[in-house]
C-alpha cells in the first residue's frame, strides 16, 4: 500500500511542526516554501556579519514544543540550546526615567512592586493565584478544535465559561488587581502579541502575562529562528522533503475538493493539503475565484486584523552589557498610542517600542565585541494607507532619536555599522495580508468557532495551521494548532493513523 501524501504550504513554525508530526507518523510529507529559507516570519535575517530574528523573539511555554519533539521520540534540547532569562524583561516609563524589572521570582517581584507601587503587591499575589486556576480551565479549550457551534455547550467550554471574563477587556481584568496604571500596562502589554489593544482584547487573555510569570521567557541560542531549523532537521530525518524557493501558485481543485497544487510549471497530486501560510494571503492568492463564500476576498476585507510593526535591525560595534535582553518602552500616553494605532490607523507622535539586546548572552549573532540589536515599533497595518515608501526614512530617524533619548541606548548612532529597516509594506510583500503581522484580530467574533477552522470548512482535503486558525497567534498557540490539526487529520481522514 502506498503512503498517504500530504503537502504543507509554508515552512513557518506551524507548518514545520505539523510536517514533523506527520512525517513521524509515516506520512509522505512535502513542504513547499517560497523563500530560500525556513521559518517564515520566524526566520533568520542576516545583514553583513550580523544575524537577527526576523520576527518573534519572545519564547514562553517551551514545554509545548518539547512535547511535540517527544512525540517523535526526540529531545528538543538535543537540537537547540535554550537559556531562561532572569529578569524576563525591563519596562520603562516616563521617557525612560523609571524602570521595572519583571521576574519569575515571586518574592522578588512582590518586593519590586511594593517598592515602586505601594499597596499593589497583594494584587500581584492574587493575580498569580487566580490566573493559575484560569489557565487550567482554559487550556483544554485552547488544545481542542472548535468547528461546531455545539462545542460551546461542551463540558470543557462550560467549565471554562466562568473564567473567560466575557464582557470585560484585558485592561478591565487587570484593573481588578492593580490601582497603578503602569502596573496595568505591565500585565496587559502582552495584548500586542495578538496585535491588539488591551482596551479591546478579550479579558480571557489575562493568561498571557501569567504564562510569562509562571513559565518564564526563554532564548534559544542563535535566536528563536533556531526552533524552525530544528524542526526542519527532524522532518528530513523522518524522510520528509522540504522544497525551498518553490512557491505554490494555486490549489488544484475538482469542485470544492482539493486534489493537489501547482508550483512552477509542475502539477503535484496530494491526498491532503495543510496550509501554514498566512491565512488571508493564502485564501486570496491560492484559491481560484468563486470557490469561497465565508472566507472570500470580499469577506476577508471586512474582517478585523492585527496591527503591523516597523522594524530596525542594527549591527553595532559595541555591546550594551548593562541593558536587559528584552526591554519595552511605553509612550507617555500609552492608551492614546494604542488607540491611534489600532482604531484610528495613524502613526503616533509619541510611540511605544521594544528592543532585544540578545548579544549580551548570545555570541553567535555578531562578531566578538559587537552586537545585533532588534527594534520593533507597533504601527497600523496597511489598511491605514500610510505611504511607507516616503515614511521609512523619517520613521527610522524618529526611532533612533527615541533610542538615544528615552532608553539606555545613548549615542547609538555612533555605534551603527549596518542597519536594515522593514515596514508594513515589506511584511505584505513577504506574504502577510495587509502587513498585519499578528494575523486576524482576536476579538470574540473571530475566535474559536468563528475563526477559520483547523479542518477548513470551505474546501475538502484542506487543513489549517498557524496564527490564522484556532487557537490563534503566538508561538505556543501556533504549535498547539499543529497538534490539533494533525490529530484531526489522523482521526477524521485516517492520515498517519
Amino acid at each position: 500500500m502506498s503512503k498517504q501524501r500530504v503537502a504543507v504550504i509554508g515552512a513557518g513554525p506551524g507548518g514545520l511542526a505539523a510536517a514533523m508530526l506527520l512525517a513521524h507518523r509515516g506520512v509522505d510529507v512535502t513542504v513547499f516554501e517560497k523563500q530560500p529559507f525556513v521559518g517564515g516570519r520566524t526566520s533568520r535575517l542576516e545583514v553583513g556579519e550580523f544575524a537577527f530574528d526576523r520576527g518573534p523573539t519572545f519564547l514562553n511555554m517551551p514545554y509545548i514544543l518539547e512535547e511535540i519533539f517527544e512525540e517523535t521520540g526526540r529531545n528538543l534540547h538535543d537540537y537547540v540550546e535554550m537559556k531562561q532569562l532572569e529578569p524576563m524583561y525591563d519596562l520603562y516609563f516616563d521617557r525612560g526615567t523609571r524602570q521595572l524589572s519583571m521576574t519569575t521570582d515571586r518574592d522578588q517581584m512582590y518586593r519590586a512592586i511594593e517598592e515602586q507601587f505601594p499597596g499593589n503587591g497583594e494584587g500581584y499575589e492574587r493575580f498569580m493565584s487566580e490566573q493559575a486556576i484560569k489557565l487550567s480551565k482554559l487550556m483544554p479549550v485552547l488544545q481542542t478544535a472548535h468547528d461546531k457551534l455545539t462545542d460551546y455547550v461542551s463540558l470543557r467550554v462550560l467549565k471554562a465559561l466562568p473564567f473567560l471574563s466575557i464582557g470585560k477587556s484585558l485592561y478591565d481584568v487587570l484593573s481588578e488587581y492593580f490601582t497603578s496604571e503602569e502596573l496595568k500596562y505591565a500585565f496587559t502589554f502582552q495584548a500586542k502579541y495578538l496585535g491588539m489593544s488591551a482596551w479591546e482584547c478579550p479579558g480571557g487573555f489575562s493568561i498571557l502575562s501569567y504564562m510569562e510569570h509562571a513559565y518564564g521567557v526563554h532564548h534559544p541560542i542563535g535566536g528563536v529562528n533556531q526552533l524552525c531549523h530544528a524542526m526542519a532537521k527532524v522532518i528530513e530525518e523522518e524522510g520528509g522533503v522540504i522544497r525551498l524557493g518553490e512557491p505554490v501558485e494555486r490549489l488544484l481543485m475538482d469542485g470544492r475538493n482539493v486534489t493537489g497544487l501547482v508550483s512552477g510549471s509542475v502539477h503535484y497530486a496530494f491526498d491532503e493539503v495543510v496550509i501554514g501560510a498566512d491565512f488571508a494571503h493564502a485564501m486570496t492568492s491560492l484559491v481560484p475565484d468563486g470557490k469561497l463564500t465565508k472566507w472570500s476576498p470580499t469577506q476577508l476585507k471586512k474582517k478585523r486584523y492585527s496591527c503591523s510593526t516597523f522594524m530596525l535591525y542594527l549591527g553595532l560595534d559595541h555591546i550594551y552589557e548593562d541593558v536587559a535582553h528584552h526591554s519595552i518602552h511605553f509612550a507617555d500616553d500609552y492608551e492614546l498610542n494604542v488607540k491611534e494605532m489600532t482604531q484610528e490607523l495613524k502613526l503616533s507622535e509619541d510611540f511605544s517600542f521594544y528592543v532585544q539586546n540578545a548579544s549580551r548572552i548570545d555570541p553567535t549573532l555578531a562578531p566578538p565585541g559587537k552586537s545585533s540589536l532588534y527594534v520593533l515599533v507597533p504601527v497600523p497595518n496597511n489598511l491605514s494607507g500610510l505611504p511607507w515608501e516616503t515614511l521609512q526614512a523619517t520613521m527610522t530617524e524618529r526611532v533612533l532619536d527615541a533610542l538615544e533619548t528615552r532608553s539606555p541606548y545613548r549615542n547609538i548612532r555612533q555605534h551603527i555599522e549596518v542597519m536594515e529597516a522593514l515596514t508594513p509594506e515589506d511584511w505584505e510583500a513577504f506574504g502577510v495580508y495587509e502587513g498585519a503581522t499578528f494575523n486576524l484580530g482576536h476579538n470574540l467574533s473571530q475566535m474559536m468557532y468563528f475563526r477559520p477552522h483547523n479542518q477548513f470548512e470551505e474546501l475538502d482535503n484542506v487543513w489549517l495551521v498557524g496564527g490564522g486558525t484556532h487557537p490563534g497567534s503566538g508561538l505556543p498557540t501556533i504549535f498547539e494548532s499543529a497538534r490539533i490539526t494533525t490529530n484531526l487529520l489522523r482521526d477524521r481522514a485516517g492520515v498517519g493513523r
